[in-house]
C-alpha cells in the first residue's frame, strides 16, 4: 500500500477494527462517486485516519527498523488483527477448494521431501532426454511413475529425523552429521532394537 490514496498500489479486500467494543467494517477502496477517487484504494493514511490511529508527522516506514508497534504508520497497520488475520490469495483459493494449505520453512529443502522427489523426476528426464519438447511432454509422466513410493517413504522418514534434529536445539551443520549417522546405521540383528537406539527413546 502507498501512503497516499489512488495510483499504482493493491486492491485490498474490506478490514475491520474494534471501536468502543464494537466491530466495524472498512472498505479498503472509495466509493463511485468519490469526488477525488472514484473506485481507487484509499491508502494507509486514509485507513488509518478511519481507525483513529492516525497522527501527524507520522512516517510511512522506519529505515533502520521498527522499534515499537505504533514508530511508523506501516508498523501500526501490520498489527492491526484484520491484517494480522488476512489469508494469503494462494492459502485462500487452496482451502476454499476444500484442501488443507501448509507452509514449510523457508530455504530448507530438507524438511520438503518433494523436493527430492522433484529431483529424481528431473535426473530421469535428463536420462532419458531427445531433446525436444514433445519428448519432454512424453516422458514426464513416466518419470514422475518411475520414482518408487517406497523410496519417497524413505525421503519422509529422512525429513522427519531433520526435524527432530532441530527440535533438539542442533545447527544446520550438526543436524546434517546426526541424520546422516543415522542413516548409515547398520542393525545385524531383525529381534532387536540397537542400544544407542533405544536410549535415545527413554
Amino acid at each position: 500500500m502507498n501512503l497516499r490514496p489512488g495510483g499504482k498500489q493493491a486492491r485490498l479486500c474490506n478490514g475491520w477494527f474494534i471501536q468502543n467494543g464494537e466491530r466495524i467494517d472498512q472498505l479498503m477502496i472509495f466509493p463511485q462517486n468519490h469526488p477525488d477517487f472514484p473506485d481507487q484504494p484509499k491508502g494507509i493514511r486514509e485507513v488509518l485516519m478511519e481507525r483513529e490511529l492516525w497522527r501527524d508527522k507520522l512516517r510511512m516506514q522506519c529505515k533502520g527498523g521498527c522499534i515499537s508497534n505504533s514508530c511508523c504508520a506501516k508498523r501500526i497497520l501490520e498489527v492491526q488483527p484484520d491484517f494480522k488475520a488476512q489469508r494469503s490469495l494462494v492459502q485462500e483459493v487452496i482451502e476454499e477448494a476444500g484442501h488443507l494449505c501448509l507452509f514449510l520453512p523457508k530455504f530448507h529443502c530438507e524438511l520438503n521431501y518433494i523436493e527430492f522427489f522433484w529431483g529424481a523426476v528431473k535426473r530421469w528426464l535428463r536420462d532419458n532426454c531427445d531433446y525436444t519438447f514433445q519428448g519432454l511432454q512424453e516422458n514426464l509422466p513416466k518419470a514422475m511413475k518411475a520414482v518408487e513410493l517406497d523410496t519417497i517413504r524413505k525421503w519422509e522418514h529422512r525429513m522427519y529425523r531433520w526435524m527432530d534434529a532441530y527440535r533438539g536445539g542442533l545447527s544446520a551443520c550438526d543436524a546434517q552429521f546426526k541424520v546422516k549417522a543415522f542413516s548409515s546405521r547398520k542393525y545385524t540383528s531383525h529381534r532387536r532394537v540397537p542400544e544407542s537406539l533405544a536410549r535415545q527413546f527413554d
